[in-house]
């Protein structure tokens, strides 16, 4: 059978990857993100449909047929971005110099010059695939064409067509025609949404057969149906003029055919010219080996697994190299790696479970890597039926286990903290864990992507990676481990392994270059990873039948709430009803607009709430109390005591190091960071949180520690002589700004100085700060500029910082963390706007994510040998909370202290206030 034509609407894509990879710039400020996007795409399909014809089509510039058949069409479309215009000549250019042919029509657009395409094909019998995210091409979906789209890697054939969209491909365009489409400006039948489309068409068939049949729509069983047949016939001729502009044309005259167009060789070194400009280092790594005759695309024949010999799987690799992974069945095979990890300077090493929750998942295999290319995978654990026979877990376990605890065999893996956990659940604790690859990439630059293996793999290697849904599926069919075939699951897991010791191979040189990224490494987030295991394990006690009664407390205000609200309103409504709410809010009660939805109807979103609750406005009031209160309950009353580890009887929370771009720490099942401590509700979730009989909590926070990172950065002589004579720096700043001594200082003067002091440093605006501190947006100005009078460092600092963040693209901790910016030289003003807050900020709250990884480094260390009965339970934000024998607390709070003021050495102090308690409220 012949190989598909593969036709790519480039168009689709372009818009699809610019708004769904976040900004990238070289460092000439060029953006990159959509030719990253588009370009990896198109490699993938390469790679998925080798062999294949692979043609790209773009729209043309300018107007089309259905412009003069409907000049309105597309009227209201936005124009491209500047970020994404400026991308569009090197896209093409590349795509060119990868020898793809590249089409683009003027008068059509790329959806028609595809289906002529389509249509050509068919008549030569040929099978076509379509690359495509849009959905109007669903009606060129037959026997012979089917779709694809990579950036959720779904095809859809006829029978998918029809479970999408509820009609077959025929009927599509019909479909489309009732409905409208409010981005294309196709008019359709008003008020015709999907599932009304979906019964007339299933009903009636064509919308000439729906017209033809008005008098049987009534009968129809979709709701609405007995009063549709006017509207249709009201709108019969912007319904039919809106089929027109939603069919595909499949009889453009092209001048050329299919198969006239052709592949050519790829232009290695063009392409090395585009990647340099781009700054691809990975792609310039990749085609540089090819330029110099090395393979870098190679494919090798595979093998089955024998019963008892390992069996070897060549893969495809995407990268320079072939690719040798074992499936080791037998203990021979199993010792001569064992001797090979043993001898090796550092080795990949990486686990195959049964779950993604650290407390209950079991191993399936392991793998291991200690040379680039060649890996094995050892399945210990696969119970489907008929499943080979496999090596004896204990035993293989209990082989591996002096290696795995050894300090002095150095191991490397990707988000290592999941597998120390899983191993320590078979009894094993993982030692000697010299690298994490997720943490190479995040030190390297913590926004340039995600941090997970696949994103790594094509970001730095060029490689698309085996992922798990194409050996277990998707969905609530999807395999656990154990029950995925080993002839699939062996080169997965093998690759895991390899590519990790790949990417350790690719990213540490980039880090040692730049010693201050290396300390980063080396010197805070590697250490910090083994005190988080620790913090991870122990968990937390929660009283789960004080959140109980706290659950049936806040039910019964929410049912209050709810009640007071309907009397304001003065009907019944559902408070969870956007359409309900606003109707009474902005109809019924006349509340002012705020803010409007992308289809024109007045909000209800939080934030507008908000706004009118603090304009005074009742019902507002009672519901964000509401919905504050209902929120609180579903994430923590509720779901807590229901997230108790049944053999501990703790909750055991994940950290993760990779996710916030700053540096902070997170958090998930359960979220520990975001529990409110300014509410009365808050505060009694926090008296749930306790230590176990005989032992205390001890909460540990360091004081305003943001503000003293401002003054060490700024320098300002001000900022720094309060901070050195101890004062309270709002009360002083209030001084400073409002003219008067300290004495003097009203408490709501005080107040607005600290509102002044945090807003500022946050980026906040003369108007954010007259909204919260509620005085005009003058006055609040004016007290802007009194602060930066005070305080000239300040102001030289933020200049200072916007300037280098424009210049090198970043801005760096006090320790050399870099947050890089990619829209700091944004022509879009609100973004670049939004980079420069983040460049002024940024090192503040980074630095403050140094020092308390840093003080839990070294209070972790200080436990081991200090002659405390004492362990360490939780991070959240600049606090940590301890757990310590009752009769040794207040000594502990002490030494404590002085052990977190010890991490960090600033031109200020650093100060720490530790409280105690039998729970966190008390503690905090």
């Amino acid at each position: 059978m012949s190989k598909p034509v593969v036709l790519v609407d480039g168009s689709s894509y372009l818009f699809r990857a610019f708004h769904a990879i976040p900004l990238l710039t070289n460092s000439k400020g060029l953006h990159t993100n959509a030719v990253k996007g588009v370009i990896s795409m198109i490699r993938k399909l390469q790679k998925d449909f080798d062999g294949s014809q692979l043609v790209v089509v773009f729209d043309a510039k300018g107007k089309t047929f259905r412009n003069d058949i409907y000049p309105d069409y597309k009227a209201h479309r936005p124009p491209m971005p500047d970020e994404l215009r400026e991308q569009i000549e090197p896209i093409h250019n590349i795509i060119r110099a990868m020898g793809l042919p590249l089409l683009i029509v003027e008068g059509v657009e790329a959806d028609d010059v595809i289906g002529t395409l389509a249509a050509q094909a068919i008549e030569h019998d040929q099978s076509v695939v379509i690359s495509t995210g849009d959905k109007d091409m669903a009606q060129l979906v037959n026997s012979h064409v089917s779709l694809i789209n990579t950036m959720t890697d779904t095809r859809l054939d006829v029978d998918g067509v029809k479970e999408k969209f509820g009609v077959p491909p025929e009927h599509i365009v019909d479909y489309l025609a009732l409905m409208g489409d409010k981005v294309d400006n196709i008019p359709g039948v008003p008020k015709v949404g999907e599932k009304t489309a979906v019964g007339l068409v299933a009903g009636l068939g064509s919308l000439e057969d729906i017209y033809a049949n008005l008098d049987k729509v009534a009968a129809l069983d979709f709701r609405g149906a007995k009063t549709m047949a006017p509207k249709l016939e009201e709108h019969k001729e912007q319904a039919l003029l809106s089929k027109v502009l939603a069919t595909i044309k499949c009889d453009v005259e092209l001048g050329f055919t299919l198969p006239e167009i052709r592949n050519t060789d790829t232009d290695v070194s063009a392409l090395l010219e585009l990647f340099r400009t781009m700054e691809f280092k990975a792609w310039i790594a990749e085609f540089s080996a090819a330029a110099d005759g090395t393979p870098a695309f190679e494919l090798s024949a595979s093998a089955g697994p024998a019963d008892e010999a390992a069996a070897v799987v060549n893969l495809p690799a995407a990268f320079a190299g072939e690719t040798q992974y074992e499936i080791i069945f037998n203990q021979a095979d199993l010792e001569r790696w064992l001797e090979v990890l043993k001898k090796a300077e550092l080795f990949a090493f990486d686990t195959e479970t049964t779950s993604l929750n650290y407390k209950e998942a079991r191993i399936v295999g392991v793998s291991f890597s200690a040379e680039a290319g060649k890996a094995a995978y050892v399945p210990l654990a696969h119970d489907y039926d008929g499943a080979p026979a496999q090596l004896n877990r204990e035993d293989v376990l209990a082989q591996l286990k002096p290696l795995l605890e050894s300090e002095q065999h150095k191991k490397v893996g990707q988000h290592m903290k999941y597998d120390m956990h899983v191993l320590a659940n078979h009894g094993i604790h993982l030692r000697g864990v010299q690298f994490d690859t997720m943490l190479e990439s995040y030190v390297l630059d913590s926004v340039a992507t995600r941090h997970d293996m696949d994103s790594l793999s094509l970001k730095y290697l060029g490689h698309s990676t085996i992922t798990f849904e194409d050996i277990a599926g998707k969905g609530a069919k999807q395999l656990t481990f154990n029950k995925i075939d080993i002839e699939k699951a062996g080169p997965y897991a093998a690759e895991d392994a390899d590519i990790t010791l790949r990417l350790h191979q690719r990213l540490w040189p980039e880090l040692e270059a730049v010693p201050a990224l290396k300390a980063v490494l080396t010197d805070i987030e590697m250490p910090a990873m083994p005190v988080l295991f620790e913090m991870e394990e122990n968990g937390m006690l929660i009283d789960a039948d004080r959140l109980h009664e706290q659950s049936q407390q806040i039910d019964q205000r929410l049912q209050q709430l709810e009640q007071e609200a309907h009397n304001v309103a003065g009907q019944v409504f559902n408070l969870g009803s956007p359409k309900q709410l606003g109707e009474i809010l902005f109809t019924k009660l006349g509340l002012p607009v705020k803010k409007k939805t992308p289809t024109g109807v007045p909000s209800t979103a939080e934030e507008v709430l908000q706004e009118l609750a603090d304009d005074g406005h009742e019902l507002p009031q009672l519901l964000m109390e509401y919905r504050g209160l209902a929120k609180l309950k579903s994430t923590y009353t509720d779901k807590l005591p229901a997230m108790i580890a049944p053999d501990t009887g703790r909750v055991h929370t994940s950290y993760h190091q990779a996710v916030a771009a700053t540096g902070r720490l997170s958090s998930t099942d359960p979220n520990l960071q975001n529990i409110p401590v300014r509410s009365e509700e808050g505060r009694k979730i926090r008296q749930a949180f306790i230590g176990r009989d005989g032992y205390k909590l001890v909460a540990a926070d360091y004081s305003q520690i943001e503000l003293r990172i401002m003054a060490h950065l700024s320098g300002d002589d001000s900022l720094l002589q309060a901070f050195a004579d101890g004062r309270d720096i709002h009360r002083h700043t209030a001084a400073e700004v409002f003219g008067a001594t300290e004495a003097e200082v009203t408490d709501n003067q005080r107040r607005a100085a600290k509102a002044i002091n945090f807003g500022l440093i946050y980026g906040m605006s003369a108007f954010g700060l007259a909204k919260q501190i509620g005085v005009g947006r003058g006055e609040a100005q004016d007290y802007v500029n009194l602060y930066f009078q005070r305080y000239p460092g300040v102001r030289d600092y933020m200049d200072r910082t916007r300037e280098q963040a424009k210049e090198k693209g970043y801005v760096e901790t006090i320790f050399g963390r870099r947050l890089y910016l990619p829209e700091i030289r944004s022509k879009n003003v609100p973004r670049r706007q939004h980079a420069e807050r983040t460049a002024i900020n940024a090192p503040m709250q980074g630095t403050a994510a140094d020092i308390i990884k840093r003080a839990m480094i070294a209070v972790s260390s200080w436990l081991k040998t200090a002659d405390f009965d004492a362990r360490m339970l939780m991070q959240v934000h600049d606090e940590l909370v301890l757990e310590v024998r009752a009769d040794q607390a207040d000594a502990f709070a002490a030494e404590l202290k002085q052990q977190m003021q010890d991490a960090a050495e600033l031109k200020v102090p650093l100060v720490v206030e530790a409280g105690i308690g039998d729970n966190w409220e008390q503690a905090h």
